[in-house]
């Protein structure tokens, strides 16, 4: 059921994020797309609950459970970014905004080492909700499945790491 809540909280940002923009640039109602767009994070919150719910009823945690943590941390570290990028397409589609240069060379470089940044805020929140279910739930059998995804998040990080240190070592050429 877990993996359908967590699947469920990724269609519903996608669609709180395109139904907000589509109410600003399509409907002309800003403030209600700001409404909408500021769902998204909610979703964070009622998979936390639901997650934690399901710990709570005396579920046992499995890969589930690490998952929804990694979400998290990811949609808070990264959520802003996604919107704006969705943000810029409408305006281009809408509008005919100019789409932002895609960055090359140091500029690309600099964007990888932010996004290192951001990994890192996405890995720590995982962590510290991987943490918060283990303090609320115990250790041991129950929750075993959860430690075993705190080497995930370094490995996570880690690879974004190794991007971000390729393109200092080569930085992308411009085309």
């Amino acid at each position: 059921m877990l993996i359908a809540v967590i699947i469920a909280c990724e269609i519903g940002f996608w669609v709180a994020v395109f139904g907000g923009l589509a109410l600003r640039y399509l409907g002309g109602a800003r403030r209600t797309g700001a409404v909408v767009l500021a769902l998204a994070p909610v979703l964070d919150a009622v998979l936390l609950a639901v997650t934690a719910l399901d710990l709570a009823q005396g579920g046992r945690a499995d890969w589930m459970h690490g998952l929804a943590a990694l979400y998290v941390g990811v949609s808070l570290a990264y959520g802003r970014r996604m919107v704006e990028w969705a943000d810029a397409r409408f305006a281009h589609w809408r509008h005919g905004r100019a789409l932002p240069p895609r960055p090359t060379g140091w500029a690309y470089t600099r964007a990888c080492w932010a996004d290192v940044l951001r990994t890192a805020l996405a890995v720590a929140i995982a962590g510290a909700v991987v943490g918060a279910f283990l303090l609320a739930f115990g250790t041991g059998v129950h929750t075993e499945a959860l430690i075993a995804w705190l080497p995930v998040l370094g490995v996570v990080l880690g690879v974004e790491l190794l991007w971000a240190i390729s393109y200092t070592l080569w930085p992308r050429r411009v085309r």
